[in-house]
């Protein structure tokens, strides 16, 4: 219960106080500065907000247990529909088939459909008239078409209310670039429109970028930020690269042919036909999944254009990628914290924030890492900006939580798959969830093989401390009391200055008169600068 210093509220008002109330009553019958809360002693919990004059924010009435927080800004967030987000988030599937279609192209097989041949030519003639690209009727193309209508159909569906989440976008992003708006059909035939997918070869996020590609177009990929999976950044990236390749080939399906393999292998494909620039007089010359890449492309566009015609059935969703908003973080917050904050469930900051690895938005100084959501929550968040990150630092010091820690330091292990391990054991291990490393690690099923390596984002310090403990040890009984290394089979200046911590190659070359890298088995090689 909060107690009113002044007596303008009456008891059952003070009982009820909400923020709104508050601020109502500071500007219309007191100065702003003269209000103050004093918090009595109570079972409810507060959010901190010195820098307005509030110093406590009461929780709504309800379960206390629901951590439900009295946060509103505008009447129409209790309308808020969040099917369209769970539409996007349950992608996994659908990646996998896509990814299936293009690499494994079967150039021969026959697919059986009521669409006749004649017609399929015409409505291809009409839309080589409306696009940049050269299509044209040929088998392997019709192959596809059939192919996506028989096999793949439910995956086409799902597209058609998936796009209209994300097209808006790609289309505004590709129009600044002056690149064909089509070309936004290839997202679809990357990834499924699944902002964090990734290939077993590692591209990864809605267009597909290779670790590489993506440093070179300035997307930050660190062990808690992945830009490749950011909608808007990578769009933008995607767009750049891919008006640089068609600067280089003057041809877009070259481009798209480039986009996919790389553009020395369309230059070998072009060589190899004896000099031919068009894609479907170079495709036997490129690598497989290529091969079925642009067809899958045209397919798409195809399929997209003729929706009604082949009785699609999906439904309108009137909420675009820009029926949100960002705000660019000043603290450190995870997606349960916003989640219980403004009212937003996990799964949907997990679809509107993909970049973020580990549920986590850190505050690096220097760096702009910016929250996306729904504009109806926007508001809510902006209206007490100030108490929410006041309240995430009490919450934070009160838990003793390690997620400062966690951001500031590198909690990203490199495991090497043994004998006997599972995913389950390993999961259990690191105190992480199989899904995650399965995504973290680009895995499509529970199989490892012994010597695999993966990437971990371990949560759990102790874990950690142990795995640096035991490598500590191992250092430790190497270099006690060694002045001299036996060289053994195998060996070489590399392996052996790893055995012992601060002794480098250079300094292996140096004590010992070394100036080649054969060495021979017995030789002794002094660890130090003595003549012992």
């Amino acid at each position: 219960m909060l107690a009113f210093i002044t007596p303008i509220l009456s008891a059952q008002q003070k009982d009820s106080i909400s923020l709104d109330t508050l601020k109502t009553v500071a500007v219309k019958d007191i100065p702003l500065d003269s209000i103050r809360l004093i918090q009595e002693p109570t079972e409810q919990k507060t959010l901190v907000n010195l820098s307005n004059g509030l110093e406590g924010m009461p929780l709504a009435a309800g379960n206390e247990n629901q951590k439900k927080f009295n946060l509103k800004d505008h009447l129409e967030a209790a309308k808020y529909d969040s099917l369209w987000l769970k539409e996007l988030a349950d992608h996994d599937a659908l990646f996998d088939s896509m990814y299936e279609e293009v690499s494994n192209f079967e150039k021969d097989s026959v697919y059986t459909t009521d669409l006749d041949t004649e017609v399929l030519k015409k409505r291809l003639e009409i839309l080589n008239q409306k696009t940049p690209f050269n299509i044209s009727y040929n088998p392997s193309l019709e192959r596809v078409i059939k192919s996506f209508l028989t096999r793949r159909r439910g995956l086409i569906e799902r597209m058609l209310v998936s796009s209209q989440f994300y097209f808006p976008l790609f289309e505004q992003e590709l129009d600044n670039q002056n690149i064909p708006l089509e070309i936004k059909y290839l997202a679809i035939v990357e990834s499924a429109l699944k902002p964090r997918a990734k290939s077993r070869v590692g591209a990864t996020g809605l267009w597909q970028f290779m670790y590489g590609t993506g440093k070179m177009y300035k997307l930050d990929v660190s062990s808690y930020v992945d830009e490749r999976m950011d909608p808007i950044k990578s769009t933008k990236a995607a767009a750049k690269y891919l008006s640089k390749l068609y600067d280089i080939f003057g041809d877009w399906d070259l481009a798209l042919a480039a986009y996919n393999s790389g553009p020395g292998n369309v230059n070998k494909a072009i060589r190899r036909s004896g000099g031919y620039k068009n894609y479907w007089n170079i495709r036997r010359n490129l690598p497989r999944e290529t091969a079925g890449y642009l067809p899958a492309f045209l397919a798409t566009m195809y399929l997209f254009e003729y929706a009604e015609e082949h009785g699609f059935k999906t439904k309108k969703i009137d909420r675009p990628y820009f029926i949100t908003d960002t705000i660019q973080v000043k603290s450190l917050i995870t997606f349960n914290q916003i989640s219980e904050l403004v009212d937003v469930p996990v799964e949907d900051l997990e679809v509107l924030n993909p970049s973020y690895k580990l549920n986590i938005i850190p505050y690096i100084e220097g760096k702009n890492y910016s929250l996306r959501l729904p504009k109806d929550a926007m508001g809510k968040f902006v209206a007490n900006e100030q108490a929410i990150y006041a309240h995430v630092e009490k919450e934070f010091k009160s838990k003793e939580s390690p997620l400062p820690q966690l951001v500031k330091a590198n909690n990203q292990i490199r495991y090497r798959v043994r004998s006997g391990d599972y995913l389950g054991k390993i999961a259990n291990r690191y105190r992480v969830r199989v899904s995650d490393l399965k995504r973290w690690n680009g895995l499509r099923s529970n199989n490892l093989r012994v010597g695999q390596r993966l990437t971990i984002f371990t949560r759990n310090p102790r874990a950690k401390a142990v795995v640096k403990a035991k490598n500590k040890a191992v250092k430790t009984v190497a270099v006690k009391g060694a002045k001299v290394h036996t060289v053994q089979q195998g060996d070489s200046l590399w392996t052996i200055s790893r055995k012992y911590p601060g002794i480098s190659i250079e300094n292996l070359r140096e004590w010992n008169g070394i100036s080649g890298s054969n060495l021979k088995p017995g030789t002794k090689l002094k660890l130090c600068d003595c003549s012992s």
